[in-house]
């Protein structure tokens, strides 16, 4: 059976407003796959794919016209879409880890009644900052050379008659 939902039911599924969805259609990222006989937009299980593909560009910093473009040239699949947002949330661990390190390091010698060092104090600084500048520094170096595979692609498909 091909479940079927309306556009307020994909809201409440996704968290998405209703005039978001709406705007997608207009714009013509993401159209529903059928309507009812009174003209209600109606989605089933690959426009929720789909949607999960433009949720996750938009994520990774994507404007809508680069999804828009991405997703019609089929450059990205739905298991590399995946994949990069595992890569991300590990990153984001990986980073979250040492920051709580460096915040437990420095508890243990206040609970001590020791002052934090210089070298604590930067330590954490760094562990801080790492925190907020790398994943976009890091997001835009791969979607840069995302950018980069697609702007080939679409140079070679307009050599096409």
């Amino acid at each position: 059976m091909n479940n079927l939902w309306k556009v307020g039911d994909l809201a409440r599924m996704t968290g998405l407003t209703v005039r978001t969805l709406r705007f997608y259609d207009q714009i013509g990222l993401f159209s529903p796959s059928g309507q009812t006989d009174s003209g209600h937009r109606l989605y089933d299980e690959s426009d929720l794919s789909r949607l999960h593909q433009i949720l996750t560009l938009k994520e990774l910093g994507l404007s809508l016209e680069e999804i828009k473009e991405t997703l019609s040239a089929k450059q990205i699949s739905p298991l590399e879409m995946v994949t990069l947002q595992k890569q991300r949330i590990k990153e984001q661990i990986s980073r979250q880890q040492k920051l709580l390190e460096q915040l437990e390091h420095a508890s243990k010698l206040l609970i001590g009644k020791k002052g934090l060092t210089v070298d604590d104090f930067t330590g954490l600084l760094q562990a801080m900052k790492m925190e907020f500048e790398k994943p976009v520094l890091e997001r835009r170096a791969s979607w840069e050379q995302h950018l980069d595979k697609l702007g080939s692609l679409l140079e070679q498909g307009g050599d096409e008659p």
